[in-house]
């Protein structure tokens, strides 16, 4: 099969990382500068025969499988985008703005392409059957979000900030002008890698869960390519689950229960403690001790939640469907603490708190992937691996000032 350079310099590429080579590895055993790889896998320079067999032997491959016929081609990230939300040949702002930032993950994956790091694979998949009914999406939910705080190391802790902690696992996350009823979406193709984006317009709180909801898409749901969170959608069982997940990830058991100790509430009214005595096995005797609780000491209030809620980050709902769901509070206890929602708003704007959870970002969308993309930019420069040219190009995508930009790179 004839296939044209560039492909050919993409399966090298992939060849020489799926052998966990370094161009400069392979340069000194081809002994040719690091300059010439760099040169071939970017499909600017054309690659003899012999040096062909050469990465052929050195990768493991046979040279004929450089040139094997191609699997189908990858369906456009942006046409499996718009058919997910259902959006097909409208023109519309979102639309644009979503585009420009598949371009800036685009530039970004080829950045990392010159610097010769790895591929942007993202966390691991975990590949569970597609849930019957909403029982078994939110045991699903659940089960995962403890397995990746486990994985994680994140203990029973609040997590500070979810856009870090996603960009942290080798996946694009930022805020974005979405429609209203459009939480969120997750996005996956081979030229991005793995993409998630939550509307920037919705409060601080809501915000944090559209993070964890869609990063269980990225954990779940990766066989899509596009998965859009929306209102109308909130009732389908990929989307419980994703729901499940956030919940349990941003307030995980054991850390509602280690906040609700701290504070002496949601305890037995009646605690009891039997004493193991070594020298008293043959009896059986006992050495036993209880005390009874204050009346009403127990007793979860509005402030309670609004607390939780704020230690974690979440809505005051999203505090309290929690310890629903763990049993923490019963139906009524639910319905009266929901009733007293705007006492628990109240008590935080005391506090001068409540702008932490429904205050809105006053810096730009962009701004975290932007960030990344600006760091690779500056090491491709300093390494010679782009020119300044390249740098003003790059400006103009990430809406920065190329004489700034290029200041930068000089100090670099």
């Amino acid at each position: 099969m004839n296939i044209d350079q560039t492909t050919l310099a993409s399966r090298l590429r992939e060849a020489r990382v799926a052998a966990s080579l370094t161009q400069e590895q392979v340069a000194q055993a081809l002994e040719l500068p690091r300059t010439a790889i760099v040169q071939i896998e970017g499909g600017n320079r054309a690659v003899s025969t012999l040096e062909l067999a050469k990465l052929a032997q050195l990768y493991g491959r046979s040279i004929a499988g450089f040139f094997a016929e191609a699997p189908a081609s990858e369906e456009d990230v942006l046409v499996a985008l718009f058919r997910a939300a259902q959006v097909e040949g409208q023109d519309l702002p979102w639309q644009t703005e979503v585009a420009r930032y598949l371009e800036i993950c685009r530039a970004g994956v080829e950045l990392e392409r010159l610097l010769d790091r790895p591929p942007h694979v993202g966390p691991p998949s975990y590949d569970l059957p597609l849930p019957r009914n909403v029982m078994e999406a939110l045991e699903q939910g659940n089960l995962v979000a403890e397995q990746e705080r486990r994985r994680l190391a994140l203990g029973h802790n609040p997590i500070p900030d979810m856009s870090d902690l996603i960009n942290s696992q080798n996946i694009w996350a930022s805020g974005a002008e979405l429609p209203e009823d459009m939480s969120g979406l997750f996005l996956n193709h081979s030229t991005i890698g793995l993409c998630i984006l939550v509307n920037f317009s919705h409060p601080r709180a809501r915000k944090r869960f559209s993070y964890a909801h869609e990063y269980a898409h990225a954990l779940l749901d990766r066989q899509d390519a596009a998965t859009v969170s929306r209102e109308e959608n909130r009732r389908k069982l990929p989307e419980v689950r994703a729901n499940g997940f956030a919940a349990s990830f941003l307030l995980p058991r054991t850390g509602v229960w280690a906040f609700l100790n701290a504070r002496f509430k949601a305890g037995p009214s009646l605690i009891e403690q039997t004493v193991y005595d070594p020298a008293a096995e043959r009896n059986a005797e006992e050495v036993r001790a209880s005390r009874r609780a204050a009346p009403r000491s127990q007793l979860l209030t509005y402030e309670d939640i609004a607390a939780l809620a704020h230690h974690f980050g979440v809505s005051y709902q999203a505090a309290l469907f929690r310890l629903k769901s763990l049993t923490i509070v019963n139906e009524t206890e639910f319905t009266e603490l929901r009733d007293k929602e705007q006492y628990g708003r109240q008590y935080l704007e005391l506090l001068q708190v409540l702008v932490d959870l429904e205050g809105h970002d006053e810096r730009k969308p962009d701004r975290e992937i932007v960030s990344q993309v600006v760091h690779l930019a500056l090491e491709a420069y300093r390494r010679e691996e782009i020119s300044q040219g390249k740098l003003r190009d790059l400006s103009k995508l990430l809406n920065f000032s190329a004489k700034a930009l290029v200041m930068l790179a000089e100090a670099a």
